[in-house]
């Protein structure tokens, strides 16, 4: 009996040297910051094709907007009040992300960079707007990835 338990708690220390030290602390091996700057390229594709509707599908229910030089929104209904601007097809929002990381537990992401605005004043002169920006994102109860605060602030054209 005594040889039984030895040998049971053998087996059981060679368990415990041979798991891994930290099983919850990293993030799932298929989401990576490079998980979220593809996501940014799909974000920025499907506003570029649906207008407010694509880019809108890339908001959480319970989103909040920061936009530069105006009230906090609170929500993607009243977010998307504000985003009718993508729908009209002289306005061009492109955006570039600069950095993205993922939080160790895996559901909290950010992405950072720079955002270009093409559009046309009332005389149909082209006018373009640059700035940065910033949005975390969370992961879903689907899997499914979603900017739950998004920011941006107007930048001088960049030096080329």
């Amino acid at each position: 009996m005594k040889s039984f338990l030895l040998v049971l708690a053998g087996m059981f220390l060679a368990l415990l040297i041979a798991a891994p030290t930290h099983p919850f602390a990293s993030a799932s091996a298929k989401d990576t910051a490079d998980t979220l700057r593809q996501l940014e390229g799909e974000f920025m594709k499907a506003a570029a094709e649906h207008g407010s509707q694509g880019y809108l599908s890339y908001y959480a229910d319970d989103a909040v907007e920061v936009p530069n030089g105006a009230p906090i929104i609170q929500g993607k209904v009243n977010i998307a009040k504000t985003m009718g601007f993508l729908d009209d097809k002289n306005n061009q929002l492109t955006w570039t992300p600069v950095g993205a990381d993922i939080s160790a537990s895996g559901d909290l992401g950010y992405t950072y960079g720079t955002y270009e605005f093409r559009s046309k004043d009332k005389d149909g002169k082209p006018v373009v707007d640059h700035g940065k920006y910033t949005s975390i994102w969370k992961k879903q109860r689907d899997g499914s990835w979603k900017v739950v605060l998004d920011m941006g602030n107007a930048s001088p054209e960049p030096a080329h």
